[in-house]
């Protein structure tokens, strides 16, 4: 397994992903697109997660593609960011077709980023336009850090932010992650190190290890928190298969945040299947798919909060403050 050429989710060909964000609001919205529908699934293992359209990922739906995934700040508010997602691609004349009309397919998940000092004093959500506005801005470039829905995110002593990653397997398939990390658990230990382990190119150490002695304590609110994160192949799978990756990816949660899935998080992974390359082992390929996903996804962790800036006052402060470069 290695990185791909970008070591992002944008190695997966066809994928395009889009930032908007607002710094005195520190919140904003990450949308994954295609060139064309995709297969998708999903799973929850968090205790307090916000959705979108979830429920049609399951194999038995109708539709069996979507168009975009969203990935957003604002709890609940920030489920506005698909409406602006789904505008712009009716626009594009994008979407599942139903008579004369087309229906665009945004699921979306939504972290918790409300009490991180920005101004929310709104009088109508802000979430509808930043998605219009993220989508209108994708491309192969993804960026890393205080970007999109990671710009107001926040972990266990340190600030959150974006992450993304990829590897190409022995087989030829591509995964990629792309994760928004505002977890109630730590990236990394005591001296800085990341629990999560790097491939070369990844620019950090890795090493770290939790402390097994240590009890988790609550936020002073709970729901405040919540990693979401999106898995991506160019493997042509099944929904059914989309929503198996997407179980074993979060072992890459578990691998780079202690604790995860806790009842105070919404800790949720899309996967998304292009489907440009066949699977020629139906039982051992979706198995490496599965755990190149996991690690993955917790390469892009620790690459997110690596990345995060200096923040505004009130946040926690970033990796590089509080480590060194």
């Amino acid at each position: 397994m290695r990185a791909g050429a970008r070591n992002a989710i944008t190695d997966v060909a066809g994928l395009r992903v889009g930032c908007a964000h607002d710094e005195g609001l520190r919140s904003g919205v990450t949308v994954l697109m295609a060139d064309a529908p995709f297969v998708a699934g999903v799973h929850v293992m968090g205790g307090a997660p916000g959705t979108r359209e979830t429920d049609l990922l399951a194999p038995d739906k109708l539709v069996q593609e979507v168009d975009a995934l969203v990935l957003a700040g604002g709890s609940a508010f920030g489920l506005g960011a698909a409406d602006g997602v789904a505008d712009g691609l009716r626009r594009m004349g994008r979407g599942f077709a139903v008579g004369d009309v087309t229906v665009p397919i945004v699921p979306a998940a939504i972290l918790f980023d409300l009490l991180n000092g920005g101004d929310k004093g709104w009088d109508g959500s802000p979430y509808p336009a930043l998605g219009r506005a993220a989508l209108e801005a994708a491309s192969e470039d993804v960026p890393s850090g205080s970007h999109g829905a990671g710009l107001g995110a926040t972990t266990d002593g340190l600030r959150g932010g974006l992450g993304t990653a990829s590897a190409v397997l022995s087989t030829g398939h591509t995964v990629g992650a792309l994760v928004a990390v505002n977890a109630l658990g730590a990236a990394v230990d005591g001296a800085g190190r990341f629990l999560a382990a790097p491939l070369p190119g990844d620019g950090f150490a890795g090493g770290g290890a939790p402390d097994p002695t240590a009890e988790a304590a609550p936020p002073g609110a709970p729901g405040t928190n919540t990693t979401i994160a999106i898995v991506a192949t160019d493997a042509a799978l099944t929904q059914a298969q989309a929503t198996r990756m997407a179980v074993a990816a979060h072992d890459g949660l578990a691998r780079s945040l202690w604790p995860a899935h806790t009842p105070l998080d919404g800790d949720l992974v899309f996967a998304a299947a292009t489907g440009a390359r066949p699977v020629a082992d139906p039982v051992g390929d979706p198995m490496r798919l599965g755990h190149a996903a996991a690690v993955t996804l917790a390469r892009a962790v620790a690459r997110g909060v690596r990345a995060a800036s200096p923040p505004p006052k009130g946040m926690p402060p970033s990796w590089a403050e509080r480590f060194g470069s």
